[in-house]
């Protein structure tokens, strides 16, 4: 997602210095040009051979450095990053870069760079949450700068509190927020389901399905990384929620209906990505069902159908997506689900193609309009949310 991207990392002295190197490597398996800087305190930590081994750049710590004599190394450095991230980053370097102190490789950089910058502090919980330190931050914000807050937890010095490095994986979500897409989903809100629902039987027992969610949140963090302001609303599943997204936990399909319309009217996108179950048990037992030696027969009765609804109360301007998952007959099938349930596009795919199954990692799709099919093919998740993202905005460009 950042081939063609260059990321300077700046790398300040504490102890959270050492997962930098997790996220130098998780940056250069994106594609990134990864050039680090280290204040002189970042080095009693980690040594510069070990983000030079990992990015194959050299690793800048002297303002003074003559390797490159033909050029000025730190305002070269500031012209080729399209991001500026220092993580972690101390108390000092936040009140320096606050205040326009360029008294070293790293500050002298950042300020000649005119790029979005990120900042992702760790340190004592006293030392974070104490007033100077904030005021630093928030300018820091007022400036233009991403202030990533860190979590909560025990610390190195034994302190609890807010102070701890995020995981390298979770700021790597700035990243690609900042670099990997252009935000031409900007200004619109979009509202994506995901995941299995649950219809209980009894206390202990529940009807469901083998929805991963995989493609419901892909879908949705490709949205928020393209500038939508996202509302999830998914069912139970295993997946961690996407960042820059507004997260709504369900488990019934009356459940996901009364979230859904409730949020729907005020929706440019609804994409319907979740595995609603059809029917639910008729009666739902208050004390567990104890096993007999007969057989069982439970009678079920029709769920809230929220596709439907939503497609009989579409707002103008407003585009429907829905998704068929189907074992025969693909094409006619979701054709008749678009006509039926008055949607702009069908997502359409077979469990039973290899790579479209549940709770892969990839997807086979055919799109569907009411005078178009695309099938680009086999994808990944990602790829495949790009791909209705960008039929969603050409039919929405169309009229």
């Amino acid at each position: 997602m950042l081939k063609g991207k260059t990321v300077l990392l700046g790398v300040c002295g504490g102890i959270a210095a050492y997962k930098a190197c997790e996220l130098a490597s998780l940056l250069v398996k994106q594609h990134a040009e990864v050039h680090v800087i280290m204040t002189k305190n970042a080095e009693e930590f980690v040594r510069p051979l070990t983000f030079e081994a990992l990015t194959k750049h050299r690793c800048v710590t002297d303002t003074f450095d003559r390797e490159h004599p033909e050029e000025v190394t730190h305002i070269a450095l500031a012209q080729k990053a399209d991001l500026v991230l220092i993580a972690p980053a101390t108390a000092n370097i936040a009140a320096k870069l606050a205040h326009g102190i360029c008294d070293d490789m790293m500050t002298s950089t950042v300020l000649a760079a005119r790029c979005p910058k990120v900042i992702a502090p760790a340190m004592n919980t006293n030392m974070y949450e104490n007033p100077v330190t904030q005021d630093n931050l928030e300018r820091l914000s007022g400036y233009g700068w991403t202030v990533i807050e860190p979590v909560s937890g025990l610390l190195a010095c034994g302190d609890t509190g807010k102070g701890k490095f995020p995981d390298p994986q979770f700021i790597l979500q700035y990243v690609l927020k900042e670099l990997a897409f252009e935000k031409d989903l900007a200004g619109l809100r979009v509202l994506v389901t995901a995941g299995p629902t649950r219809e209980a039987l009894d206390p202990v027992r529940y009807i469901t399905n083998h929805s991963s969610g995989k493609m419901g949140y892909a879908i949705a963090r490709i949205a928020a990384f393209r500038g939508a302001d996202v509302t999830l609303v998914s069912g139970p599943t295993a997946l961690e929620i996407p960042a820059f997204t507004n997260f709504v936990s369900i488990t019934s399909a009356e459940d996901l209906f009364r979230e859904v319309t409730a949020r729907s009217s005020a929706q440019d996108i609804i994409i319907k990505a979740a595995a609603v179950a059809d029917y639910r048990p008729s009666h739902v037992a208050d004390e567990k069902i104890r096993k007999s030696d007969s057989d069982m027969f439970i009678p079920l009765e029709r769920t809230p159908d929220t596709l439907r609804h939503l497609g009989s109360h579409k707002q103008e301007g407003q585009l429907l997506c829905g998704f068929a998952m189907e074992t025969s007959n693909l094409e006619e099938r979701a054709r008749e689900k678009l006509k039926k349930k008055n949607l702009d596009l069908i997502v359409g795919n077979n469990v039973k193609v290899p790579g479209a199954g549940f709770g892969t990692d990839t997807n086979v799709v055919t799109l569907i309009t009411e005078d178009s099919v695309e099938s680009p093919g086999i994808m990944s998740k990602e790829e495949v949310a790009g791909c209705i993202l960008d039929k969603l905005l050409s039919l929405r460009k169309q009229g």
